[in-house]
């Protein structure tokens, strides 16, 4: 038998050689509650981490002992870009956007907001969860003024900062299967806030009643919810028809109901897309149904660095300074930052010396050790040397006294050993 090849992972077009939504060059974030915030907070963290999947930590549990230091050190490791913080104040719940390793970081204060589950009740028609976080969703801003000489500074670094939370969008290579989701962020130039929208993509046959679609569904679907109660009905062209006391409905209305008079949602697809008898070339309808979370943010204050290491105040909505006040912020500053690094640059020549004298004691230690030994090898007292000589002061006589005398003493110490032996 002929041994099978494996296909599968053979890429098979130029399209699928194009980096994936997890690579490394995709930003990364860590979405994350800072202190006591609450339950409905809570699910808010983690609808925000179903909208920023696959590149952010879906699974992260945060402990109470946990700091935003412990983040800030853990993220280069990991490669995260960008760390999100809710908290709640007493005012109320406050986001942080804070861009890694170096900065700036974004105050926004949430003015409102809805859950995913909040969303899903209120829509018409739910949609269920598919495969639709397997890819990055597609960033829109929308109402954002043109850069240019009138515009207020901290608009272009906010529009800045929000595109680098999500991949670099590139049409061209651009895989049309992977675009499932759409977030967008809409400026609202009357009061000054952002609204924050999550959409899923959906795409529809252009031109067919919904009724057709609805039989076309049931035909194929084995749910209850896709059979159809025609029940009220005597055929199924009074279903299609929309038969009722008056009488049927008009090719008018049942033209406006197919979406023939909108064609501004109609598109032609240039691949293949996700669902059935999506092809190439086939015209369908586009259209987006929100799924949540809903945000209404207003920015507060941008600041250069991260938490613990902040900055001069690039904005603040509430707070102005004169000239002579921001150059007198930007000199302290700088002053603390000198302090700092002299410290540090002090801390390690100090971690650096004491390391020197370690390795200097341990080698001292052990070459000691060598040199009492030989010492002792050379000059030990306790050693008779043959060659040693008797001084003058020294007799013949008295050396043989002292022989004498300390062959007595032994001679005593031994004799009670003797005796008790006997007895």
């Amino acid at each position: 038998m002929a041994k099978r090849r494996k296909n599968r992972t053979h890429l098979k077009d130029p399209a699928a050689a194009q980096p994936t939504a997890g690579s490394g060059d995709a930003p990364k974030s860590f979405i994350i509650k800072h202190g006591q915030v609450g339950a409905s907070l809570t699910q808010l963290v983690r609808d925000m981490r179903k909208v920023m999947e696959p590149n952010t930590a879906t699974r992260l549990k945060e402990r109470s002992r946990n700091k935003l230091k412990d983040y800030l050190t853990l993220a280069p490791a990991l490669k995260v870009s960008h760390l999100l913080a809710f908290t709640l104040t007493p005012v109320a719940p406050s986001l942080r956007l804070v861009r890694l390793p170096a900065g700036p970081t974004f105050s926004f204060r949430v003015e409102r907001y809805s859950l995913f589950k909040d969303i899903l009740k209120a829509s018409r028609h739910p949609r269920s969860v598919g495969a639709e976080y397997l890819s990055p969703p597609l960033l829109v801003l929308a109402s954002f003024p043109v850069p240019s000489p009138t515009t207020p500074p901290h608009l272009p670094l906010l529009m800045k900062a929000l595109q680098s939370l999500f991949p670099p969008l590139s049409p061209q290579n651009l895989s049309l299967p992977s675009a499932r989701r759409v977030v967008l962020v809409s400026y609202n130039d009357a009061n000054g806030t952002l609204d924050f929208r999550h959409y899923f993509i959906t795409v529809r046959p252009y031109g067919v009643p919904r009724r057709v679609r609805r039989i076309i569904e049931a035909s194929v679907g084995g749910t209850k919810k896709a059979t159809l109660d025609l029940s009220n009905h005597q055929d199924v062209a009074d279903f299609l028809l929309r038969k009722n006391a008056a009488g049927y409905e008009s090719a008018s209305s049942a033209a406006s109901s197919a979406g023939e008079e909108d064609s501004d949602n109609a598109v032609a697809l240039p691949t293949d897309y996700v669902g059935r008898n999506n092809k190439k070339g086939e015209r369908r309808a586009v259209r987006l149904d929100e799924v949540g979370p809903r945000m209404e943010l207003r920015l507060v204050k941008i600041m250069e660095g991260v938490p613990g290491k902040e900055g001069s105040v690039i904005y603040h909505q509430f707070v102005t300074k004169s000239k002579s006040e921001i150059v007198k912020q930007r000199a302290e500053h700088a002053a603390k930052e000198k302090l700092r690094k002299q410290r540090r640059e002090e801390q390690e020549r100090n971690v650096k010396r004491k390391k020197v004298s370690e390795d200097k004691n341990r080698e001292g230690e052990g070459g000691g050790d060598a040199v009492e030994e030989e010492d002792g090898e050379e000059h030990d007292e306790g050693a008779w040397d043959d060659e040693e000589e008797i001084s003058d002061g020294e007799s013949d006589d008295e050396a043989e006294a002292a022989e004498e005398s300390t062959e007595s003493e032994a001679e005593q110490q031994e004799l009670p050993h003797r005796k008790r032996r006997k007895g």
